[in-house]
């Protein structure tokens, strides 16, 4: 059985990555395991912009700080961490840097040419982590089943 000590989890303050927040602190608490929460603030692509990224980070170090607090305290191990740079080159770097036997992470469901143009840091994640990633695709609303059409039979 996999032993899975380091868990990874990103956070994205988005609602679907705290349903991967809050299976990856069910996995902590199963395993034992410290939960290591990170958030990525991305720097935007195309030319260099002056932004203010220290204190980018600095909120999201409080914002994130709080989380867990709320979230995780108490229920499991947890360390967090904020980086600034390209997310999916960072998830990647954390993960190996922290040792990671897990990485449980939210999908963003992007699709057709947002997902071509933007890209994907999960797919990325997922294509080039050191250890095994869980997804957690965005909740969406049921599909609706079709009209069932009648076929009908040729006579044998």
């Amino acid at each position: 059985m996999l032993q899975f000590e380091r868990i990874l989890c990103p956070v994205a303050f988005d609602p679907n990555s705290l349903v991967a927040l809050r299976l990856a602190l069910e996995l902590a608490q199963e395993r034992k395991a410290t939960l290591y929460l990170l958030h990525v603030v991305a720097i935007p692509p195309g030319p260099e912009v002056a932004l203010p990224f220290d204190k980018m980070e600095a909120a999201a170090r409080t914002k994130l700080a709080r989380l867990a607090r709320g979230k995780v305290n108490g229920k499991a191990r947890y360390e967090i961490e904020v980086m600034t740079g390209d997310p999916g080159v960072e998830v990647l770097q954390a993960a190996k840097r922290l040792g990671a036997n897990l990485i449980v992470m939210a999908t963003n469901g992007r699709r057709g040419l947002r997902h071509f143009v933007l890209g994907s840091v999960t797919e990325r994640v997922v294509r080039e982590a050191p250890c095994p990633v869980l997804t957690v695709r965005p909740k969406t609303p049921a599909a609706k089943s079709s009209p069932t059409r009648r076929v009908k039979k040729r006579p044998a």
